[in-house]
């Protein structure tokens, strides 16, 4: 088995995508995970190639939060579209980074990926709230490149 594979378990995968499902109930905002077992070059840019590639900078509120993890080079991402990132200011990305980053080095992976949802969230609905009109723009489920 790769790294990527041993990474999560099928039921953690689960839970990841449930949280997603729970956080995005009250905001019209998108959280995606992605997970690759390593990144060629700067981990930053490249999230920010993979935030474009699942068309996370295509909602309407420009309010995505795309949290990449790069397993084998042991780094992660959270990044946020203008819309969200223009509000929140990088101490509540810093904050979020550093709750996932203290789950990581447990070795509790998705523990911390459900926290960070769960504070990306919390940061979304109360900026950007769920209205009658919304749709869920992005599909929920965790993607692997």
């Amino acid at each position: 088995m790769s790294a990527l594979e041993d990474f999560l378990t099928a039921k953690e995968e689960q839970n990841i995508v449930e949280a997603i499902r729970k956080a995005e109930k009250n905001t019209s905002g998108e959280i995606r995970v992605h997970i690759e077992s390593t990144c060629e070059g700067n981990t930053l840019e490249h999230a920010m190639e993979v935030f474009h590639v699942l068309k996370m900078d295509n909602t309407r509120d420009q309010n995505g939060v795309l949290i990449y993890v790069a397993v084998n080079k042991r780094e992660f991402v959270i990044y946020g579209d203008k819309g969200i990132n223009d509000i929140v200011g990088e101490t509540f990305w810093n904050s979020t980074r550093d709750v996932i980053a203290s789950h990581f080095k447990k070795g509790h992976f998705a523990n911390g990926l459900i926290e960070g949802i769960e504070n990306a969230g919390e940061a979304l609905s109360k900026h950007f709230p769920w209205t009658h009109d919304d749709i869920d723009e992005l599909d929920n489920s965790i993607s692997k490149g």
